[in-house]
């Protein structure tokens, strides 16, 4: 009976110019089954993400080169969707939202610790490549007002105009879909969008902000994701409901 066939370590790159965080981190990755490769500025993630091709980036934000947000466009524009999680020092919501929209999975500020690191580490590669809420049957549109949203193509549309929203944008907007009328709370946004059993749950505010800019005719005075005050987020549709049926289009009587 031949021996079972190993199975290949999740590859992390760490990018940071501290040499002490890093070898904390690395360290860390490394008792956790992780392989690990190290960088300490932005061209040089860039090249090694290249040439390593990583299951996932731990990135500081400032970094001598090219900044942790350039660093992510980068890798993200020849990788497409490399899960990221972001190292910083600094905690301003700015910041965050930056990180966020250019695809950043988790966002963790110093100081941390490399436990927790190293578990969202493990929680973002396990979610990786599927969405932790079932997506809607191919094919079946969802419509709210002025709101109309393929699963299938991962597209959304207000009054027509398509919106360009980032990769769990869309998942927010899917799941508010989803349940119309309901009061969701951050904690279950966060595990069933996200797919995330404990984080930061400003992740989830910054994101709900970020989507009503988008969707909103007066984001400051939201009728579509109303806030429920000590409790989470609703979505108000217009009418009442939101209505599922097949595009319109050849081959759809």
């Amino acid at each position: 009976m031949s021996a079972p066939i190993a199975q290949p370590k999740a590859r992390v790159l760490v990018v940071d110019d501290d040499p002490t965080v890093s070898e904390v981190v690395a360290r860390y990755l490394d008792r956790a089954g992780f392989a690990v490769d190290q960088v300490a500025d932005g061209l040089a993630a860039v090249a090694r993400a290249s040439a390593v091709r990583p299951d996932l980036v731990v990135l500081d934000l400032m970094l001598p080169g090219l900044d942790g947000l350039e660093v992510c466009r980068r890798i993200r524009e020849e990788q497409g969707h490399v899960p990221v999680v972001m190292l910083t020092a600094r905690g301003d919501e700015d910041d965050r939202i930056l990180g966020l929209e250019v695809g950043a999975d988790d966002y963790v500020t110093k100081p941390f610790s490399p436990r927790e690191l190293v578990l969202r580490v493990t929680s973002v590669l396990r979610r990786t490549g599927s969405s932790a809420e079932p997506a809607p049957a191919a094919g079946s549109w969802l419509r709210a007002g002025p709101l109309s949203l393929d699963p299938g193509a991962r597209r959304a549309t207000r009054d027509g105009v398509e919106l360009a929203l980032t990769m769990r944008e869309f998942d927010l907007l899917a799941f508010l879909l989803r349940h119309p009328g309901r009061v969701l709370g951050r904690e279950e946004l966060m595990h069933r969008v996200w797919g995330w059993e404990f984080g930061d749950l400003s992740t989830v505010t910054v994101h709900v902000r970020r989507l009503r800019e988008k969707v909103e005719d007066d984001p400051a005075r939201p009728r579509l994701i109303s806030t429920v005050w000590g409790v989470g987020y609703r979505f108000d549709p217009p009418g009442g409901s939101v209505n599922a049926e097949e595009p319109e289009g050849p081959g759809h009587a």
